[in-house]
């Protein structure tokens, strides 16, 4: 079962799927998990016309930009330098952010920014996700994707509803398992991400 504000839901299989926080609930079931939470920084400028209709990343910066339909700049850059929960983020993150983008594109200098926020992203040591059964019995682990989630969430879905419903891991997602880093198993994807983090 699972408890929550509004009382207690059963549930004969569970999926730990909670980013950031998902050290947290393994916390709380008895388990530790190898990830460590960090807040992920955007900024959304005020509306401008046209300039940009593709994703722009520096690998030099860390720092990737977007236009909005609305004509507002999505921008963020690295991850905050420290571990936290803090989802307001912090002032040097977003000096380097605006720093990098400034250079990628110096026009943008009298750019005023509307809002900024972070998420907690998720983090394992070997830039892989944590993909397998929990060592609760009927808890499934998919946590761990970093910064790279939103790309994987399609096939991670996929793959979860494989996991919960057969009782195993699918074979996308086999090497993935919590298992790997008491077997020495470790997993660099840190080159397949595409991200300069």
């Amino acid at each position: 079962a699972v408890r929550t504000s509004r009382g207690v839901i059963g549930a004969g299989k569970v999926g730990l799927t909670a980013a950031g926080h998902s050290t947290i609930l393994a916390d709380r079931l008895g388990f530790r998990l190898p990830i460590t939470s960090y807040a992920l920084q955007a900024f959304v400028s005020e509306p401008v016309k046209p300039v940009l209709d593709k994703v722009v990343l520096s690998p030099a910066t860390g720092v990737y930009l977007s236009q909005s339909d609305k004509g507002e700049l999505v921008i963020g850059g690295g991850l905050d330098l420290y571990a936290s929960y803090a989802q307001r983020g912090n002032l040097p993150t977003l000096e380097a952010v605006v720093a990098g983008m400034l250079t990628m594109f110096p026009a943008f200098s009298r750019m005023r920014m509307l809002r900024q926020w972070a998420g907690i992203v998720d983090v394992v040591h070997d830039s892989t996700p944590v993909f397998g059964p929990a060592p609760v019995k009927g808890v499934y682990l998919n946590c761990g994707w970093g910064t790279g989630g939103f790309k994987a969430i399609p096939a991670g879905g996929w793959c979860m509803a494989h996991m919960i419903a057969k009782d195993e891991p699918h074979p996308l997602t086999a090497a993935f398992g919590l298992d790997r880093f008491a077997k020495g198993a470790l997993i660099d994807e840190a080159a397949a991400s595409g991200i300069a983090h």
